[in-house]
């Protein structure tokens, strides 16, 4: 079986949003059949290195297998909130 690599935007969908100082990602896999391969490269600890300015806090992984989503919850995000932080979303 060979395997070809793709960009997240070709088989996945994702939402944001944010309260405070907690931030939320949610991936949702188009094709059931690519699921597997989605959750086993996008983990938390991937998640967090590509982005540690912005979440200095940990990265949970919550995982909608029915659904094929995967919902990321990051806390100590973007400078603590739109409410705590002089930047504009």
């Amino acid at each position: 079986m060979t395997r070809t690599r793709l960009p997240l935007r070709q088989v996945a969908s994702a939402r944001a949003g944010d309260k405070g100082d907690i931030s939320c990602i949610s991936v949702w896999v188009h094709d059931s059949r690519d699921y597997e391969a989605v959750k086993a490269s996008l983990t938390p600890e991937r998640v967090a290195a590509a982005y540690p300015a912005l979440f200095r806090g940990r990265v949970e992984r919550y995982e909608l297998p029915g659904l094929h989503g995967l919902n990321f919850v990051m806390h100590a995000a973007l400078e603590g909130g739109v409410n705590a932080s002089l930047n504009l979303d």
